[in-house]
């Protein structure tokens, strides 16, 4: 119990510290894009190792480098904004996750002997080297979509000030800070008071069990709870930035309102939660109680950030959806 306090602190701190160099720190987005990175890559080679322990063979050190590819394509579509805009570095993305499971095969390809002895020695039958190649790309592909190419959607909240081309409604490159700050907050916030709520509920109330085959701990009251107590501190969360008079004239400005808030962190409640059980769904599927042990009394960085992951794409649609309508 020390362990898990004591890691959720230093986690916290981590997380603050990031706040304070975007918001006082000149180029300080770039602390918050190398901590989405780290926790990416992290959360790649765990996601390797899971689909390993499900049988899954794939290339680990891929699945973790993967998002430092997609790093690349975002950095320049945020300096090339003009040229590119957010939906072509989107789909610069996915073409990349294409292109990389397609070069992936061409180098199973390349070692086929390397596959033919591997089905002598397994006695594999009716499988052939090119067979073997192309599971492994699929394979390895997984984790560059899951986590890799959804966690990295995050950066693209990080730095909605770059992007005035894509948003004409951007007249004001503080306001856009401001509002990308507070995208942030609810990146953080939704998750983990929906994880931490629906854990008290669910312990407080207990009742019916909401997914018992793959997740036993988790219960209907849990999951209501959660997204209940996620709603009231997300709008705390907004209310508290709304009374400083700077944010204030941002929020304005971007016509950024309580209720879109109030539906944002209804959606992301629910998403947090699909996520979590995602995640124990693969977890159950590969046989193991934590996806790591990088966080002493976490597991690891899959297992903290599971939600975060469904997260971040609803809540990049949700806030280019309120600035397209500028």
């Amino acid at each position: 119990m020390k362990k898990r306090v004591l890691t959720s602190i230093i986690m916290v701190l981590v997380v603050a510290l990031a706040f304070v160099f975007k918001m006082l720190v000149p180029m300080g987005d770039y602390f918050f894009d190398a901590l989405i990175l780290l926790v990416a890559c992290f959360a790649g080679y765990e996601m390797s190792k899971l689909l390993k322990d499900m049988g899954k063979a794939n290339y680990k050190y891929l699945a973790c480098l993967f998002p430092i590819i997609l790093f690349v394509n975002h950095l320049l579509g945020w300096l090339y904004d003009s040229q590119i805009g957010l939906g072509w570095t989107i789909m610069i993305d996915v073409c990349l996750v294409v292109l990389t499971a397609a070069g992936t095969f061409l180098f199973g390809l390349a070692n086929v002997k390397q596959f033919q002895k591997e089905i002598r020695i397994k006695k594999l039958e009716n499988v052939t080297p090119v067979k073997l190649a192309f599971e492994r790309a699929i394979n390895t592909s997984m984790a560059f979509i899951y986590p890799a190419l959804l966690l990295m959607l995050m950066t693209t909240i990080n730095h909605f000030a770059d992007l005035t081309s894509t948003f004409a409604g951007i007249t004001n490159v503080e306001y856009a800070k401001y509002f990308s700050c507070a995208g942030l907050v609810l990146m953080f916030v939704i998750p983990a008071s929906t994880d931490t709520f629906a854990f008290l509920m669910g312990a407080i109330i207990g009742g019916k069990k909401l997914c018992e085959k793959i997740s036993p701990n988790k219960t209907i009251a849990g999951a209501v709870g959660g997204l209940v107590w996620c709603v009231v501190l997300s709008i705390c969360a907004y209310l508290i930035l709304n009374a400083i008079p700077v944010v204030n004239v941002a929020f304005v400005a971007l016509n950024f309102q309580l209720w879109h808030v109030v539906i944002i962190s209804l959606l992301g409640s629910v998403v947090a939660q699909s996520g979590d059980i995602f995640e124990s769904f693969l977890k159950r599927k590969a046989g193991v109680k934590d996806s790591g042990k990088i966080l002493p009394g976490h597991g690891g960085i899959l297992d903290r950030f599971d939600s975060h992951i469904f997260v971040a794409p609803l809540l990049l649609i949700a806030l280019s959806i309120i600035l397209l309508c500028l």
